[in-house]
């Protein structure tokens, strides 16, 4: 089995997990940038995030030198911005064909998992859609037990 880790990661959260899970089973790892970053303070982010949520909008995001062809299972990590998966997540699921994958999603946010992994299951057509970790953070603080994390990573393996 050949795993790869795709995250997007604004504030770090996402991105503390992604590589605790790539510590724990390996795999390829590899990071979501939009070409025009987020900029501002905190509420202007948010106010940005929330226009694109509402819009559909899928920014364009750096060249991945990847072919989800060569991997079988795909760990898939978002902050949680308005209830759903990050645009630059919704960018990249719009990309790739997950047809025949097995599809692994985690979802960082401070409380509110809205709709995230409703939303992976109908923009991954064809995928083999497990269960999703819901990671709760109180701004920079873990909130979710680690053995709870713990558990949901060994089921990847």
């Amino acid at each position: 089995m050949k795993t790869l880790i795709v995250y997007y990661s604004y504030s770090g959260n996402t991105k503390e997990i992604a590589e605790l899970i790539h510590k724990k089973i390996g795999g390829n790892i590899i990071r979501i940038e939009t070409v025009i970053p987020y900029e501002g303070n905190y509420n202007k982010v948010v106010a940005q995030g929330q226009d694109e949520v509402n819009r559909d909008y899928c920014p364009e995001i750096k060249h991945l030198n990847v072919d989800l062809k060569d991997y079988d299972t795909i760990v898939i990590g978002t902050p949680v911005w308005w209830y759903t998966f990050a645009p630059a997540i919704h960018t990249f699921l719009n990309q790739h064909n997950f047809n025949g994958k097995k599809v692994y999603p985690f979802a960082t946010n401070g409380g509110w998992i809205g709709h995230t992994f409703k939303d992976f299951n109908r923009a991954c057509k064809g995928a083999d859609i497990q269960e999703g970790m819901n990671i709760r953070f109180d701004q920079l603080t873990l909130c979710t037990k680690k053995i709870d994390i713990k558990n949901w990573i060994d089921k990847i393996k």
